[in-house]
């Protein structure tokens, strides 16, 4: 499949996507870096994190990799997830979609008004 196959991206799959982009993390501190990214807009459920997590790696959007070497003491249970080649290509094609909708997205601001 190539990275055109995955889009659009539902924004928190986005989201999860972009916070993995700054690099490695677990779990929980990608539900940390979410809700801090977004300013809280988006929110993370813990309880579907890990299968939402498990569904990108089978897609081959990310992998599980080694704990960042600048992990303090990293806790053996954690499993660290990183973007793929594909994972990083899926993100840049759904940036380059969204950017290409801001144009028509500022054309229809009439709306707004109204």
């Amino acid at each position: 499949m190539n990275a055109q196959d995955y889009l659009p991206l539902n924004p928190r799959v986005l989201a999860r996507l972009l916070a993995l982009g700054e690099g490695p993390r677990h779990g929980y501190a990608l539900m940390l870096a979410v809700e801090e990214t977004s300013r809280g807009a988006v929110s993370l459920d813990p309880g579907s994190l890990y299968r939402h997590l498990s569904r990108l790696e089978n897609d081959g959007i990310l992998e599980e990799v080694a704990a960042p070497p600048n992990e303090e003491s990293p806790d053996p249970r954690r499993r660290y997830y990183g973007l793929t080649r594909l994972g990083r290509s899926v993100v840049a094609a759904e940036t380059r979609r969204l950017r290409a909708l801001l144009p028509e997205g500022e054309a229809l601001r009439h709306l707004e008004k109204g």
